[in-house]
C-alpha cells in the first residue's frame, strides 16, 4: 500500500490514498468497516448524512471479492477501514483500490485487537444510541440490539467495534461539538445489495438448504463434513469443483436481476428439451477433466510444477477447447453460448497446441521429470542421440581398455555416472583385499561397490571433455524449454481464467437442468408484482423420501390473501407446507426450476424465517427472546417484496401472552396497504386468535387449514389444504398416534374437558369423597365384626395389619 504513518499511542495506523480534501465539497461522508475471513465478507457503515449505522450480514465472496467491489461501487465509502491482519485477497483488493485513478478511498488500518468480538459488543453498549427506550437497563441493552442487529454474524459484529473506534477518534459530525458529546447513532438498518435477496441465517439451516454431516469414512472424520440431504445436495450435479463452488455461491447470493435469471433460465430451459441430452452428456465429460486452473497457474509461477501438473493443465486446456467447438454449434441467440464462442481468442487453442507439442507426457511419467518431445530443441535432440547410441560406443572403448589392462582381468566395462562421469569397471580380484590392492598404474581409483573396481583412466577422461555430463545437460536444457513453456503459459493466464468463469457458469446451468429433468421441475414465470401462483407445488426434499406427496397449490396476489394464517392439527402437514413455499421461492431467485406444474413468482427482496428456536450461549439469551428477536427482524426489516414465514410464534411463553403477542404481529402486517405488506405464511396452533375474533376483516387475510379426516376413532392426516380454520387440535388422537399409553390419554381427556366446563379437577393421586366414605364403611365393618370375647382373638394382628392400613388409606 501507499505511505503510512502511525498516531500516537500506535492507535490509528492511516493510510491516505487520495489528495487534500475540500471542506466545502459534499458533507455526507461514509464510513465503512470491512473484514474478510476464509471467504466470507463481514461489513458495517456509517452514513453522516443522517447518523445511519447499516449492517450487512456475513456472506460469501468469491477470491476477486467481486461482491466486496459491488458494494463499494454502491456506497462509494470515503474512508475504508480494516484489520492490519488480513487476508491476501482483501490485500490485493486494497491494492488494486489505490491504483484506481477515479476512485480513491482513505484506507485506515487498525490493530486486529479493535476487530476483536468482545470489544465490539463493549463499545456497541457504550455507544451513543438515542432511539432505545429510556427505561432500558444496562443488563437488557444487548437483548434489545439483538433485534435490530445479527449477532450471529460474527463477522460484521467485528467490523462494528473497528468502526464505532474510528468515528468516535474521528468526531465525526460532532467535530464543532464539546469534546464530551459522543457521535450519534439514531438508526440502524440492515444493508443488502440493490439486487441481493435478503436471507437470514436460520432460513439456510431451516430450509435444508444446506446441510452438513458427519463423514462415514473414519479416514475423513478429521477433515469435516459432507454435504446431507439437502437442496443443495440434490441440485448439485456440478462435474467440476470449480461448477460445485460457483453454485454454493448462487445459493449463498440468490439475485432478484431479472436479466440474470432470464439469462440463467435460457440455458436450463435448452438443457431440458430431450433432444439435447447428448449434447449435455458431452458437454459434462469434457468438464470432468477441467482442474483447479489457479493452483496450477501459483504452482507455474512458483516454478513448483510437476509432471502430474502439466498433464493436468492439458487436459484442462484440451477439454476448454472441446466445450468451445462444442458451443459454437450451438445456438447464438443465448447469451451464455454467445460469450464462451466470441470471448475465447486463439490463446486457449495456442496454449493446448504447445503443450501438446512440446510435452512428453509417456517420457515425463517414465523419468518421473519433465521431457520433451523430439523435435523441439536440435541441441537437446543430438545430446539425447548421443546418450542412446552411447552403449554401443562404450562397449568399443571397453574392449580397447582391456587390451591395456593387467592380463588378471579377463572382462572390464566402460559405465557412465550422472554427476561422475565415465568409468572404466573391472572385476574385483581374490587378492585385492586392502585399499593399496586397488592401486593400478594408469588408472585413479574411485571407488568399490560390491564386487567391481571403479577407475577413471586417460580414455575415460577423454570422454568427459568431449561428451561431457549428457544426463545433466539434457535435464538443465530440458527446464528451461519448461520455464519458457510455463511464461508463455502465464502469459495468456487471462483466457484460462475467463474459461474457468464461463464453464463454471456453463456447469452449474446443466447441473440445475439435469435435475429438473430427474424430479419434473418447471421453469418459473418471474414478475415485479409481489405474488405466488404456484399450482401442485411440491416439497423438493420430502417428496424423495416418501412414496405418495400431495402437492398443494400456493395463490398471493398482491393485493389480496397476502398474509396466510395456517391452522391444523400437530403432525397435519403446516411446517412442511411453510417450508416448500420457502423452498420454491428460494430456487426461482437462484434460476432454478422448480417443483410444481405451473409457477409465477414474483422478485422477492428478503426472506425472512421464525421457524424453530435457537440456543445462544454467548447472549446469555432465553429460547423465547430469540424467537422474538427473529420476529422482531421480519417486521422491523421486511417489505412489501418480502416472503415472511413464521411457525407457531408464541409456543414458548404464557398461553395468553403467546397468543396476544400473535395476534399483535398479524395486526401490524395487515393494518399495512397492499404495497407495504409482506407475503406471510404463518401457522400456529392458536385457534383462539381466529376464534376469538382477534383479527381484523381484510382482504390481505386468508385462512387455510391442511385437512383430516376421522375413521372411527383414527386420524387420517390427508394433507391436502383448503379454506377454513382448524376446530379442532385433535390433541388426544395424536398422542394415542405417538404411542403414549390409552390411559393417559383417557386422563388427559378428562381434564380437558373439566377445564373446558370450569369444575374442580381433583387430582388422580388422591381419592374422591365416595371413595373415601366407603372406605370408611368397610374399616367400620371390619372393627364391628371383631369379637372380642373370642380367645382366639389376636387384637394386636388386627390392629397393625388391617386397622392401620385401613386408617392410613383414609388419611
Amino acid at each position: 500500500m501507499a505511505e503510512a504513518s502511525n498516531e500516537a499511542q500506535g492507535g490509528d495506523f492511516a493510510v491516505r490514498l487520495d489528495g487534500d480534501g475540500d471542506e466545502n465539497e459534499e458533507t455526507s461522508e461514509v464510513f465503512l468497516s470491512v473484514l474478510v475471513h476464509h471467504g466470507q465478507v463481514g461489513l458495517s457503515f456509517y452514513d453522516s448524512k443522517d447518523c445511519t449505522l447499516h449492517v450487512m450480514p456475513d456472506m460469501v465472496d468469491n477470491r476477486d471479492l467481486s461482491l466486496l467491489d459491488k458494494i463499494i461501487q454502491e456506497l462509494s465509502p470515503c474512508v475504508l477501514i480494516t484489520s492490519a491482519k488480513q487476508e491476501r485477497s482483501l490485500f490485493r483488493f486494497i491494492r488494486a483500490l489505490g491504483s484506481n485513478p477515479d476512485y480513491r478511498p482513505e484506507i485506515v488500518v487498525y490493530p486486529n485487537t479493535d476487530f476483536g468480538l468482545e470489544v465490539s459488543k463493549q463499545r456497541l453498549l457504550l455507544a451513543h444510541l438515542p432511539f432505545l427506550p429510556p427505561s432500558i437497563t444496562e443488563k437488557d441493552r444487548i437483548p434489545y440490539l439483538s433485534s435490530l442487529i445479527p449477532f450471529d454474524s460474527v463477522l460484521m459484529v467485528r467490523t462494528i467495534g473497528a468502526l464505532l473506534k474510528c468515528l468516535d477518534r474521528r468526531r465525526v459530525g460532532v467535530e464543532l461539538e464539546e469534546s464530551t458529546t459522543p457521535v450519534p447513532i439514531l438508526q440502524f438498518l440492515t444493508y443488502t445489495l440493490t439486487d441481493v435477496v435478503y436471507m437470514d441465517k436460520d432460513a439456510y439451516s431451516v430450509l435444508q438448504i444446506f446441510k452438513f454431516d458427519l463423514h462415514p469414512s473414519v479416514y475423513k472424520l478429521q477433515s469435516g463434513h459432507k454435504e446431507g440431504l439437502s437442496l443443495y445436495g440434490i441440485l448439485n450435479r456440478c462435474r467440476c469443483k470449480f461448477g460445485s463452488r460457483l453454485l454454493r455461491q448462487w445459493f449463498h447470493r440468490p439475485t432478484r436481476d431479472l436479466s440474470v435469471l432470464r439469462r440463467r433460465q435460457e440455458v436450463i430451459r435448452f438443457f431440458t428439451s430431450p433432444r439435447n441430452s447428448e449434447l449435455m452428456n458431452t458437454l459434462q465429460s469434457f468438464l470432468r477433466n477441467v482442474k483447479n486452473i489457479p493452483v496450477l497457474l501459483r504452482k507455474m509461477s512458483l516454478s513448483h510444477t510437476k509432471v502430474v501438473d502439466w498433464q493436468h493443465l492439458y487436459k484442462t486446456v484440451y477439454s476448454a477447447v472441446g466445450i468451445r467447438d462444442t458451443v459454437r454449434s450451438l445456438p447464438q441467440t443465448i447469451q451464455l453460448f454467445r460469450e464462451i464462442s466470441e470471448e475465447f481468442t486463439d490463446d486457449l487453442h495456442y496454449v493446448a497446441m504447445l503443450i501438446s507439442k512440446v510435452v512428453d507426457f509417456e517420457g515425463s511419467l517414465a523419468e518421473n521429470r519433465f521431457t520433451i518431445k523430439p523435435n523441439v530443441d536440435p541441441a537437446i535432440d543430438e545430446k539425447k542421440r548421443r546418450m542412446m547410441g552411447l552403449s554401443d560406443f562404450l562397449t568399443d572403448v571397453a574392449r580397447a581398455e582391456l587390451e591395456s589392462l593387467d592380463s588378471r582381468f579377463s572382462s572390464c566395462s566402460v559405465i557412465y555416472i550422472p554427476l561422475i562421469g565415465f568409468l572404466l569397471s573391472v572385476p574385483r580380484l581374490p587378492g585385492m583385499v586392502e585399499k593399496e590392492n586397488f592401486e593400478m598404474e594408469g588408472l585413479d581409483f574411485i571407488f568399490v561397490s560390491e564386487d567391481r573396481l571403479h577407475y577413471r583412466s586417460a580414455r575415460t577422461k577423454e570422454l568427459d571433455n568431449m561428451l561431457g555430463d549428457l544426463h545433466c545437460d539434457i535435464r538443465d536444457m530440458e527446464m528451461a524449454v519448461m520455464t519458457q513453456l510455463q511464461a508463455t503459459v502465464l502469459q495468456r493466464s487471462s483466457c484460462l481464467y475467463k474459461m474457468l468463469s464461463l464453464y463454471a457458469e456453463l456447469d452449474c446451468l446443466m447441473s440445475l437442468a439435469q435435475a429438473s429433468k430427474d424430479y419434473g421441475y418447471c421453469a418459473p414465470t418471474y414478475t415485479e408484482r409481489c405474488t405466488l401462483n404456484l399450482q401442485h407445488a411440491r416439497h423438493p426434499l420430502l417428496e424423495l423420501c416418501t412414496s405418495v406427496f400431495v402437492a398443494n397449490p400456493c395463490v398471493c396476489s398482491d393485493t389480496e390473501g397476502k398474509v396466510k394464517v395456517i391452522t391444523g392439527p400437530n403432525s397435519s402437514g403446516k411446517s412442511i407446507y411453510l417450508k416448500q413455499v420457502g423452498l420454491i421461492v428460494f430456487m426461482a431467485l437462484i434460476g432454478s426450476d422448480v417443483p410444481a406444474k405451473e409457477a409465477e413468482i414474483g422478485l422477492i427482496d428478503g426472506i425472512f424465517t421464525r421457524m424453530q428456536s435457537r440456543e445462544s450461549v454467548s447472549l446469555g439469551l432465553s429460547t423465547f427472546m430469540i424467537d422474538l428477536n427473529q420476529m422482531a427482524h421480519a417486521l422491523n426489516y421486511s417489505t412489501g417484496m418480502s416472503l415472511v414465514l413464521v411457525d407457531e410464534f408464541g409456543k414458548g411463553t404464557n398461553t395468553v401472552d403467546g397468543l396476544s403477542l400473535l395476534a399483535a404481529c398479524l395486526n401490524h402486517w395487515l393494518k399495512r396497504t397492499p404495497a407495504q405488506c409482506p407475503l406471510v405464511f404463518l401457522a400456529t396452533n392458536f385457534h383462539s386468535v381466529l376464534q376469538l375474533d382477534l383479527l381484523p376483516h381484510s382482504p390481505l387475510l386468508s385462512l387455510l387449514t391442511l385437512e383430516t379426516a376421522i375413521d372411527k376413532e383414527e386420524l387420517i392426516f390427508l394433507y391436502q389444504l383448503k379454506e377454513g380454520i382448524c376446530q379442532s387440535s385433535y390433541a388426544a388422537n395424536i398422542a394415542t398416534l405417538a404411542g403414549l399409553p390409552p390411559t393417559l390419554v383417557q386422563r388427559g381427556l378428562e381434564v380437558s374437558e373439566l377445564y373446558r366446563t370450569g369444575k374442580t379437577i381433583q387430582r388422580v393421586d388422591q381419592p374422591s369423597s365416595e371413595e373415601l366414605i366407603s372406605r370408611c364403611e368397610n374399616m367400620v365393618e371390619k372393627f364391628l365384626s371383631l369379637d372380642l370375647d373370642d380367645p382366639l382373638t389376636d387384637l394386636q394382628s388386627f390392629l397393625k395389619d388391617e386397622l392401620l392400613p385401613s386408617v392410613g388409606e383414609v388419611l
